[in-house]
C-alpha cells in the first residue's frame, strides 16, 4: 500500500503517527451560559505565528510544496526548509492543525535549533491541543521545556492549612467565603445555572430547570430564564421572565447589552430554529415588557448547537460557544462582529490558541477589559474536567490561556459563570457531587489569578547564599491593603518564581521551607519587578546562635531588639506544624553554678513563653532547657570576649520524621 506524502514526510522527520480524521462528539447542555489594558512583558504577542486562512478554507494542500519542503529535509538544509515549512504552516485550515499536526512539530524542532524557544513552545502547545495520536514524544520534550516557566501550585488543603496557622500572628487570610451559596432567593430544589449581570450589577439573569410541566404520567422539564433585583446589597426574590422570552421550548444562556435594552439567549428545538439550539434577540417594550424576538439568522446559527452568548465590551461583537461542524474540537468558541449596516457578519472560529480538540464552552468577556474567559477540558494545565481559563486579545491575537488557579478551578467542573464589572466577585454554579442535575449558583471573591488587570510581573530566583544554587520552597504573595493572602505556588525547579499581579498595590511576599527561616519582602508595584533573594540554608546538626539575643545581666526579661528573630522561629513553627523546637540557655562559669544553672532555665522558660503567646502553639513542641554553665564554647574563660561566647541561647531545629509533611 503507498504511503500519502504527509505520512511519508512524517516518518522521515521522526515525527508523530499520521492522526486519522475521526471525531468524538458530545452533547453540551444548553445554559452557558472598552476598557484597554497596558500589557507588560508578562503577556508578549504571539510571536508572529498567525493562521489567516482558518475561517477561509477548511484545509491547505499542496502536494509540490510539500515534495519541496521533503527534499530540503532529505538533504539537511534546514536553514532553506524552514521559510518554506513557515509559510507552508501559514496556510493551515481548521482541518490541518489534526490531519497535519506533525508539520507543526517540525517546525517547532527547527525555530527551537534556531534558537527560537519562544516559537518553538507556541507550536509544541498547538501539538498537545489539537493532536488525535500518540504524542507522549511532544510531551516529554515540552515538558522538560515547561519545567521552570509552568506553574506549581500548592494544593487547595494545604494552602487552607498554612493560612489557618499563619492567623494566630498576623491578619492574613484566604478569600472570605470561598463557596458562597446565594441561597434560597436566588437557587431551587433543581438546576440553576448561567449567570449574567447588567452593566450597574443590579440585575442578576440566570437559567432554571424549576419549571416542570407534567404530561400524564411523565415529567417534561423546561429550562427558563429568570431574574433577580438586587436592593440594598441582597438579591431579591427571583421571578421568570414569563412569555414571550420563556416559552414551551428550552430557554437559557442570556446576556444583557450595557443599556439594558437587547437580550441575547439561547432558544432549543424551536420550529424557527436551524438546529438543536440558536441564539436569538429580544428587545425591551416601552411599556417594560419583552418583544420582537428575532433568530439572529444563518450568519451566526449552525444546523448543530449553539448558545452561550457574551458581547464584547464595545458590544460590537458577540462570542458563543458551538459544537457545529468545521471546527476544532466537539465544541468550540466563535464569534460574529456586527456589520456596517448593523446585521452580525458570519461566524468565525476563535482559532486554534483559544480551541482545542476537546470542548470549549462558557465564554464571557469582561465588560471593561479586553479579556475573554472560557471553560475548556481540551487546554494545558487542567485541575479537573471543565476548568475556566482566561486570555487577553493583544494586536489582534489572542494569548496563550492562563488557568485562573486551584481557588477556584477544582478537581470537578467549573462553568457557567461570569465577573462583576467591578472584578470583584466571580458567579458560577457548581454542586457538591459534581452532579449538572443539581446545580447551584455560588459567588467568589475573585482570586489574583481570574483578576483583568492582573498582568504585571513580579518574578525572581531564590538561591543558597553560600553555595548559590537554587533552593526549593513555597512562595506565598498578600494584598496588603485588604489583607488577603491570594496565591501560593511552589518554587520551580531551578529556583525561579513569578507572579502576575496588579500595578500599584501594596503586597507582601512570603517564602518558606524546612531549608530555612521564612523570608519576608513588602512590595509597592509600579511596573515589572525582577529580583534575586539569597538566604542561607538551616543546617540541623548544628545548633544556632543570634547575636542579638542577649539578656542583661542576671536577667531574664525578654528586651524589644530580641523580639524580631524571637518572631522569625515563630512563624517557621507556624509554617512547619510538624517541626518541633529546642531551647538551650548557658551562662558563663562567673558565679554560682547553680544560680547560673536557674538563670539559664528562666531564660529558656521566657522565650519559651513568648513564643507559645506570639503563635498560639502547644507547649509539647517546644522544650527549654537551662544548662548554665555546663556546656562553655570557650574554656578556659580568659577575656570578656570568652565569657560573652559563653553566654548564649542556641535553638535546635528538629526534623519531624520521614513520612511526616
Amino acid at each position: 500500500m503507498k504511503r500519502s506524502l504527509l505520512q511519508a514526510i512524517c516518518l522521515m522527520l521522526l515525527c508523530l503517527p499520521f492522526a486519522g480524521q475521526g471525531q468524538g462528539y458530545k452533547q453540551i447542555p444548553l445554559a452557558p451560559g472598552n476598557g484597554q489594558i497596558v500589557h507588560k512583558k508578562s503577556y508578549n504577542p504571539g510571536y508572529g505565528i498567525q493562521f489567516p486562512n482558518l475561517n477561509k478554507i477548511p484545509y491547505y494542500h499542496e502536494p509540490k510544496k510539500l515534495a519541496a519542503i521533503q527534499k530540503l529535509e532529505k538533504r539537511r538544509k534546514y536553514a532553506q526548509m524552514l521559510p518554506l515549512l513557515e509559510r507552508y504552516v501559514h496556510n493551515f485550515g481548521i482541518e490541518n492543525f489534526y490531519k497535519d499536526t506533525p508539520l507543526l512539530w517540525r517546525l517547532g524542532q527547527l525555530y527551537e535549533k534556531q534558537g527560537q524557544t519562544e516559537k518553538a513552545t507556541v507550536l509544541y502547545r498547538l501539538v498537545l491541543k489539537h493532536h488525535r495520536s500518540d504524542v507522549r514524544r511532544v510531551t516529554s520534550h515540552f515538558d522538560s521545556l515547561e519545567q521552570n516557566t509552568k506553574d506549581y501550585y500548592v494544593p487547595l488543603d494545604y494552602y487552607y492549612e498554612m493560612v489557618e496557622y499563619r492567623k494566630s500572628i498576623a491578619t492574613f487570610k484566604p478569600p472570605k467565603g470561598v463557596y458562597l451559596n446565594m441561597g434560597n432567593a436566588i437557587n431551587s430544589d433543581y438546576a440553576d445555572y448561567g449567570p449574567t449581570l447588567s452593566d450597574e450589577n443590579q440585575l442578576f439573569i440566570y437559567t432554571s430547570k424549576r419549571n416542570i410541566n407534567y404530561q400524564g404520567m411523565e415529567t417534561r422539564v423546561n429550562e427558563d430564564l429568570f431574574y433577580s433585583k438586587q436592593n440594598n446589597g441582597f438579591w431579591e426574590e427571583a421571578k421568570s421572565f414569563g412569555k414571550p422570552i420563556n416559552s414551551i421550548y428550552n430557554e437559557g444562556s442570556a446576556c444583557l447589552s450595557r443599556d439594558g435594552k437587547t437580550l441575547y439567549f439561547a432558544r432549543c428545538e424551536a420550529p424557527d430554529g436551524m438546529g438543536n439550539c440558536d441564539l436569538y434577540m429580544a428587545t425591551l417594550q416601552p411599556d417594560g415588557t419583552w418583544g420582537a424576538i428575532k433568530n439572529l439568522g444563518t450568519n451566526v446559527n449552525s444546523k448543530a448547537w449553539d448558545s452561550q452568548p457574551t458581547l464584547s465590551s464595545k458590544e460590537d461583537t458577540l462570542y458563543f460557544a458551538s459544537d457545529r461542524l468545521g471546527g476544532f474540537g466537539l465544541s468550540d468558541i466563535y464569534f460574529t462582529h456586527k456589520t456596517k449596516s448593523g446585521s452580525w457578519a458570519p461566524a468565525q472560529n476563535a482559532g486554534p490558541v483559544v480551541n482545542t480538540r476537546e470542548s470549549e464552552v462558557s465564554p464571557f468577556f469582561h465588560p471593561l477589559y479586553q479579556v475573554l474567559y472560557f471553560s475548556s477540558r481540551g487546554q494545558l494545565y487542567n485541575f479537573g474536567d471543565f476548568d475556566i481559563y482566561k486570555t487577553y486579545k493583544i494586536q489582534g491575537e489572542w494569548q496563550e490561556p492562563r488557568n485562573i488557579g486551584p481557588l477556584v478551578n477544582g478537581r470537578g467542573s467549573e462553568y457557567y459563570f461570569t465577573i462583576d464589572a467591578a472584578s470583584r466577585n466571580l458567579y458560577y454554579a457548581r454542586s457538591e457531587a459534581d452532579d449538572i442535575d443539581n446545580l447551584d449558583l455560588y459567588s467568589f471573591p475573585l482570586p489574583m489569578e481570574a483578576h483583568p488587570l492582573a498582568v504585571t510581573k513580579v518574578e525572581g530566583t531564590l538561591t543558597d547564599s553560600v553555595t548559590r544554587k537554587p533552593l526549593s520552597g513555597i512562595i506565598s504573595i498578600v494584598d496588603l491593603d485588604n489583607g488577603i493572602e491570594i496565591s501560593s505556588k511552589y518554587i520551580r525547579p531551578d529556583g525561579t518564581f513569578e507572579f502576575d499581579l496588579i500595578d500599584k498595590t501594596r503586597y507582601m511576599m512570603l517564602i518558606q521551607s524546612p531549608d530555612f527561616f521564612t523570608i519576608e519582602r513588602e512590595l509597592s508595584l509600579q511596573q515589572d519587578t525582577s529580583f534575586q533573594v539569597m538566604t542561607t540554608v538551616i543546617d540541623y546538626s548544628i545548633p544556632m546562635v543570634f547575636r542579638n539575643i542577649e539578656f542583661d545581666q542576671n536577667m531574664s526579661n525578654i528586651k524589644e531588639e530580641m523580639e524580631p528573630i524571637l518572631d522569625e522561629v515563630a512563624l517557621f513553627l507556624i509554617d512547619h506544624p510538624k517541626f518541633r523546637l529546642e531551647i538551650a540557655g548557658h551562662t558563663d562559669g562567673f558565679g554560682d553554678p547553680d544560680f547560673n544553672r536557674s538563670l539559664s532555665q528562666d531564660r529558656a522558660d521566657a522565650i519559651k513563653r513568648y513564643i507559645e503567646r506570639k503563635v498560639n502553639i502547644t507547649d509539647d513542641r517546644i522544650d527549654a532547657i537551662g544548662h548554665g554553665s555546663q556546656k562553655p564554647i570557650r574554656t578556659p574563660e580568659k577575656t570578656e570576649e570568652d565569657r560573652r561566647m559563653n553566654r548564649r541561647v542556641e535553638f535546635t531545629i528538629i526534623k519531624p520524621k520521614k513520612g511526616n509533611r
